[in-house]
């Protein structure tokens, strides 16, 4: 990889960009063209470190007249989406889908054969992976700030990128692709990037489910038949047809926690999405499989299910379609709410499954092969991995709503405060009622809304299918009664449908008690009756790095999932670790091969589940050719971490963990949570108060209107310190932490030992690496400057700052590096080729959340528009926003 972009790449960025600027010059004329260059030029003069250049560029954007501020704006947020679009373009030919290390890239062939001469056999190999359960959660974050009808068109210049590079020998079809793209650029030019309106729970549902339509649906298929061949090549075995390693699940539409929107009518009408676009998808498939299985051979089961006909597989294909159709019309009249008067409809998978199977096994028995593994297989495969309702939908709730149902019931049945109980108290009273045989639950019993609402999603749960549903999750548990309430909550209401249910440990206290609960919960009898063999725990990311501060909670992650290891193999149960992961690296982001491996030996038991965020979706999965790679680098990093584990850290790795992650803790804990001056700090330096007014999730911005950084979720308080490039939550304690350890005799070859021999602190510091390149302290100091004038709070802000500084010439040492980045130029240039489109929106939010103060937060439409298109262009120029 030569330290030039590659050529392809800067091309098309340069094409992209000439194109925009045609578009701009059409609509608002040459010389604001020329003011838009002239920023440009200043904004490149300045990063070349020259300070001269850098004043004039603010001296220039704060000379520009109010009615220039919004359409300068949105032409740099425009140049960084179409950057963005030359980059991922780029990946996707060229199979880069991670900002990783080169040469770090996982290939299944190569791991395979690891594999084999690891002393695995072929047998195993295809057992390992057949038997593999990863499945990615699709969460609709409140992080994708690009509205869905812009993301369509992006995709579509896309492909006219595509059609330009492979018309060599027809110039006629470039020209025509070049025209087409000169017309969706415009189309783009001209749509309002910001939506109006908060997207609805069921909004977000249906961007997941059109992510499966154009992307998976294609992807599925082909990374199996990537799978099948390899397998056949290296072991002499198909995959088998039912075998589906990587699956989607979801929580749009499920996910109430903190969320209002969510209510158990919404679940419903998702549940009901689902199953309509699955029927929908599976009848295209179907009307090609008639049009091409138009064979006579056949065998005696496909004969004598439909007959002697002149065309059997045709004959029962039809009799399926007819079926499907019936579904898909179902579950419209259901989201229309009238009645449906059809005919039978496809309840499960099976039913779907089964008609297929009987079509492939005659093929293969009258010797027809290669049409059985044909389109055919592509359609069985994806019914192995979407089922009936495409992804599986996960249920989460907040502990707390469950315990106030039972302090209602335990009051309005004269049984004491269930709230004033104590876990002994609460368990021997949930357990009982578990145990027993008459219904605890009032039929008229008159609750609040709020527990009414927690009771009727349960009810959405007791209609369904259990393959439609995944997980139950408990966000903020910290006790084992917190998931024998739910399981007692689904016994009452949930008729026989029983999902696994989750507890989700996300702050420090209870990452380190995590261990402890799970090993109470299956001590008890009556829970293992209930939960047989297995088990899930989610480990929270986002929330307890905004808690403890990301090295601490980095570590406190690492260990409670190695107790959970052993205390699951004790109790002789299967444990799937699920990963609440956010897009970025303050929440536990990076590139997912690193991050699998970096995992204690043994969590990864061929089974994980991971949540994929917000924009991370359309990055990895977004489109077929990319979706695949992201699928191939999944199944590359479980199938490697259960079959070729990293070694255990030694004794004294462990022992060093400690110490620097308590002085991290310490370091992080005196500036957020004591200073008295940070608060305020954060809010006057960041765009924090405008962020809620941005309308990107359906979720509200705070937990609650009033207080402190803790009041804030997780994804506005990283949101908030990108925009002003400082990054604080993804570093702040860690200076401290190395600087105390590189005074030391000994401390530098420690960590530098610890970096090369153990996955778990290499991927850490090659996370700070890319987050400290991303950072920019002169940009935080001049947001400082303009926004800040109290005394206190500048010095801060200057300490803040003194910190980053310390911790970049640490981390330089550790590495043995001259500058950040210096193994990843690709990256490393990236940001570089960027940067003169950020520096400008800084500039500009910064002017704007001034005069948004200035007039008490009375900016006109237009005004308040121009800041909202800052954040956004911020947040796609540096690829992650929360």
């Amino acid at each position: 990889m030569s330290h030039d972009l590659h050529e392809s790449l800067r091309d098309n960025v340069r094409i992209l960009g000439d194109s925009l600027g045609r578009t701009i010059a059409d609509d608002l004329g040459e010389a604001f063209v020329d003011r838009i260059e002239a920023i440009r030029a200043f904004a490149k003069r300045g990063r070349s470190g020259d300070a001269q250049g850098r004043r004039e560029l603010i001296e220039y954007l704060r000379r520009l007249p109010d009615r220039d501020l919004l359409p300068v704006t949105r032409a740099f947020n425009q140049f960084l989406n179409l950057a963005n679009i030359a980059e991922q373009h780029y990946r996707a030919r060229f199979r880069r889908v991670e900002d990783y290390k080169p040469g770090s890239q996982p290939v299944l062939g190569e791991l395979l054969a690891r594999a084999r001469a690891s002393g695995y056999s072929a047998q195993t190999l295809v057992e390992t992976l057949a038997s593999m359960r990863v499945e990615l959660v699709l969460t609709a974050h409140p992080t994708e700030v690009i509205r869905r009808t812009l993301i369509q068109k992006y995709d579509a210049i896309d492909d006219c990128l595509t059609t330009i590079e492979a018309s060599g020998e027809y110039p006629e079809r470039a020209s025509r692709a070049q025209g087409r793209l000169e017309e969706l650029i415009s189309q783009a030019w001209h749509t309002d990037e910001i939506r109006h309106e908060r997207p609805s729970p069921v909004d977000e549902a249906k961007w997941g489910f059109a992510v499966i339509e154009n992307s998976l649906w294609q992807a599925v298929p082909d990374f199996h038949r990537d799978l099948d061949n390899l397998l056949l090549e290296e072991a002499g075995e198909r995959l088998p047809l039912d075998a589906a390693p990587l699956r989607f699940a979801s929580w749009m539409g499920g996910d109430r926690d903190g969320n209002p929107n969510v209510t158990a009518k919404v679940t419903r009408e998702v549940l009901l999405l689902g199953r309509w676009m699955a029927a929908d998808l599976y009848l295209r498939d179907l009307e090609q499989l008639k049009a091409e299985l138009s064979m006579w051979k056949a065998n005696s089961a496909l004969k004598a299910e439909v007959g002697e006909v002149a065309e059997p597989y045709r004959a029962l294909l039809k009799r399926l379609a007819a079926r499907v159709e019936a579904t898909r019309d179902w579950a419209k009249a259901c989201l229309d709410g009238r009645p449906y008067e059809g005919g039978p409809i496809i309840e499960n998978r099976d039913q779907l499954y089964a008609p297929l199977l009987t079509c492939y096994r005659s093929l293969c028995d009258v010797g027809l092969d290669t049409i059985a593994n044909g389109v055919l297989l592509d359609t069985l495969r994806r019914v192995a991995v979407f089922g009936v309702t495409l992804t599986k939908l996960d249920i989460r709730q907040d502990a707390a709503r469950h315990a106030q149902v039972f302090e209602e019931l335990s009051d309005y049945l004269g049984l004491g405060n269930y709230r004033e109980w104590d876990e002994a108290r609460r368990q021997a009273f949930l357990l009982e009622e578990l145990a027993s045989n008459r219904p605890l639950i009032p039929r008229r019993w008159e609750c609040s809304t709020e527990t009414h609402e927690v009771l009727d999603t349960f009810r959405v749960i007791a209609r369904e299918q259990r393959e439609a549903l995944g997980t139950y999750i408990i966000s903020m548990a910290g006790q084992p009664s917190d998931v024998l309430a739910v399981a007692l909550l689904m016994k009452e209401v949930g008729g026989d449908v029983r999902l696994p249910i989750a507890p989700l440990f996300e702050t420090l206290a209870d990452l380190d008690r995590a261990g402890e609960v799970i090993d109470q919960l299956l001590a008890l009898p009556g829970y293992r009756a209930l939960a047989g063999d297995s088990q899930e725990v989610m480990i929270g990311y986002s929330d307890s790095a905004k808690d403890a501060g990301q090295l601490a909670a980095a570590w406190a992650q690492y260990r409670a999932q190695e107790t959970l290891v052993a205390v699951c193999e004790r109790h002789g149960v299967d444990l799937t670790l699920f990963h609440g992961r956010g897009g970025t690296v303050g929440r536990g982001g990076g590139p997912a091969h690193a991050a699998i491996l970096s995992q204690p030996p043994g969590s990864v038991n061929g089974s994980l589940r991971v949540t994929e965020q917000g924009e991370m979706i359309r990055f990895k999965f977004g489109q077929p050719d990319i979706a695949l790679r992201s699928m191939e680098i999944y199944a590359c990093a479980v199938l490697e971490a259960s079959l070729l584990p990293p070694p255990a850290p030694k004794p004294e790795w462990r022992e060093e963990m400690d110490r620097l992650a308590g002085i991290a803790h310490r370091g992080y804990v005196g500036v957020v949570r004591e200073n008295p001056d940070f608060v305020p700090y954060f809010r006057a330096v960041t765009p924090e108060g405008s962020l809620g007014r941005l309308p990107l999730g359906s979720r509200p911005t705070k937990r609650r209107q009033d207080g402190g950084v803790e009041t804030l979720r997780a994804i506005p308080w990283i949101f908030a310190w990108t925009q002003t490039r400082l990054m604080l939550p993804a570093w702040l304690g860690s200076g401290e932490a190395f600087a105390t350890r590189l005074a030391e005799q000994g401390g530098l070859e420690r960590l530098r030992e610890m970096r090369a021999h153990w996955p778990f602190f290499g991927t850490y510091l090659d996370m700070l690496e890319m987050l400290l390149a991303k950072a920019d302290v002169e940009i935080a100091a001049y947001y400082e400057h303009r926004l800040v004038d109290e005394p206190a709070l500048l010095e801060l802000g200057g300490a803040l700052r003194e910190r980053f500084g310390r911790l970049h010439q640490g981390l330089l040492e550790i590495l043995d590096q001259q500058e950040l980045l210096e193994g990843t130029p690709l990256i490393r240039q990236a940001i570089e080729v960027r940067n003169p489109y950020i520096d400008p929106l800084h500039g500009l939010q910064a002017e704007l959340l001034q005069r948004n103060r200035d007039a008490d937060g009375a900016i006109s439409p237009e005004l308040s528009r121009a800041l909202m298109v800052t954040m956004a262009g911020i947040s796609a120029g540096l690829r992650n926003t929360g």
